[in-house]
């Protein structure tokens, strides 16, 4: 008999549970069960829901080193170590077929894709067992999932849309519940049919999910209606439709001034007075939109841990010729609070907690969503409002600062200083990699006396990752 496995922790047991907040974060051991009593009680139904959310929250995907591999990249940090293990590949673009990042981000993600597709197919027949809300809720949660997954992977293995609108082979769309490998054999759909199934994917979340939950918790570690909203404006930035970011936006940012907050759902989202409180002190504000938790019993060590790799193990230090050396980035913004110094060098300190490395994971903060209306605006032609947007998110950290009438007189120059904007306040939390290959730009060099990373231009093979493989071997369609 068939069997598929459910993961019992974090997700959707938050909200149905009166356990303390410790006991609901905490991961049970997985059990098998077959696949015809799997949508047998709302319990079951939970547990499959519960191990989509814990398949993303996965070392290798959002558990913290899908940002590693993203944001080093770039050119904001210098590799130490020269560590396979830790990324080194992804800092100086020297990925292969097999190389273990490369495998092992691609099957989790489909695994996490699967897990959402599982839930899908079962709640479509599953009747009596739940109600027909919680059944649209759960359908709409797993297929939030299955979007954020399929834009992860297509930002890194496909061409970027922008080079040729999508026109270029993309992904296997994987959309129905394997629970063998009869079906392994799937060719690849172009890169704007897997961002055309991300958006339908985010409309049907946006319209099923709830408005919010019963506790700040919940409303960080599970998808509401502005998480689908939130994601579909980094979606729409991807792709350059630069109309579809304001209106996405629109409705959680309804103000044209600061203070901006959200209104119109039950989630108030809005940025905190001090950046500091969402890293390793408050992770479930109004700004954290969705996070990844982590718990002393439910967290990763050593080097599948982010909070290890740049702060504990010191493996990567902030390039003085990149970000680090900006003069928008001044000595006086708190956001500086967020690295420590070492022998003159300074390194990441966003996840400072030691070992069990308990810092939650960000993946959508709402001072990203503020950015990417503000860039939208830009290029639309409101330059009052991306200004606006603009200031907000620098103000927050460094109130004394005022920006040349040059950065922000233009919609060009506006575009420019908003970029340097995400380098600063995104830093560390895997944005440069695609911010670099949304605007087809080359991947910087970098380095050190000893180790170093030589440019990337967007039309070089490594210009994206390779297909793993895994899939190469089993897919003889790809």
């Amino acid at each position: 008999m068939k069997k598929i496995y459910l993961y019992i922790g974090l997700g959707a047991l938050l909200g149905f549970s009166s356990c303390s907040e410790k006991d609901l974060l905490d991961t049970v051991p997985s059990t098998s069960i077959s696949d015809a009593n799997a949508f047998g009680s709302a319990t079951r139904i939970l547990g499959l829901v519960n191990g989509a959310y814990d398949a993303v929250k996965a070392a290798s995907l959002y558990g913290g080193r899908y940002l590693l591999y993203c944001d080093v990249r770039g050119e904001e940090f210098i590799n130490v170590t020269a560590n396979s293990y830790t990324a080194y590949e992804s800092w100086n673009n020297s990925y292969n077929s097999g190389s273990n990042d490369i495998n092992n981000l691609w099957s989790q993600a489909y695994t996490a894709i699967n897990d959402a597709n599982i839930i899908i197919a079962g709640l479509a027949t599953s009747t009596g067992v739940i109600s027909d809300t919680l059944n649209a809720q759960y359908t709409a949660e797993a297929r939030y999932i299955r979007a954020l997954c399929y834009f992860s992977l297509v930002t890194v293995y496909a061409t970027p849309y922008n080079a040729d609108q999508g026109a270029s082979k993309g992904l296997p769309l994987r959309l129905q519940a394997e629970t063998n490998g009869d079906n392994n054999d799937l060719a690849r759909s172009s890169v704007a049919e897997v961002y055309a199934q991300i958006l339908a994917d985010l409309d049907a979340a946006e319209a099923n999910l709830p408005d919010s939950y019963s506790s700040d918790l919940l409303n960080t570690t599970r998808a509401h209606k502005s998480t689908a909203i939130a994601l579909k404006t980094r979606v729409y930035l991807t792709m350059n439709n630069f109309a579809k970011v304001v209106e996405e936006a629109a409705k959680i940012v309804p103000q044209t001034t600061a203070p901006f907050s959200t209104t119109s759902y039950g989630v108030k989202h809005a940025l905190q007075s001090d950046i500091t409180t969402l890293f390793g002190t408050t992770y479930t504000t109004t700004e954290s939109i969705f996070s990844m938790p982590m718990t002393s019993t439910d967290s990763y060590s050593g080097q599948s841990a982010i909070g290890y790799i740049y702060n504990a193990n010191s493996e990567y230090y902030l390039n003085p010729s990149g970000i680090l050396g900006n003069a928008q980035w001044g000595t006086n913004d708190k956001r500086r609070s967020l690295l420590r110094v070492a022998s003159n060098l300074y390194y990441l300190k966003k996840y400072a907690k030691a070992s069990p490395y308990v810092d939650y994971i960000p993946v959508i903060r709402y001072s990203e969503v503020l950015l990417n209306y503000a860039e939208a605006a830009a290029q639309t032609g409101d330059l009052t409002l991306a200004a606006n947007l603009l200031k907000a998110v620098h103000a927050r950290s460094d109130a004394s600062y005022t920006f040349a009438d040059a950065d922000v007189a233009t919609a060009a120059a506006l575009v420019a200083t908003i970029a340097v904007e995400r380098r600063i306040e995104l830093l560390g939390e895997g944005f440069r990699s695609g911010d670099l290959l949304r605007n087809l730009q080359t991947i910087p060099a970098k380095g050190s006396s000893s180790l170093q990373a030589n440019a990337v231009e967007p039309s070089a093979s490594n210009y994206i990752f390779p297909a793993p493989n895994n899939e190469l071997t089993t897919n003889k369609l790809y």
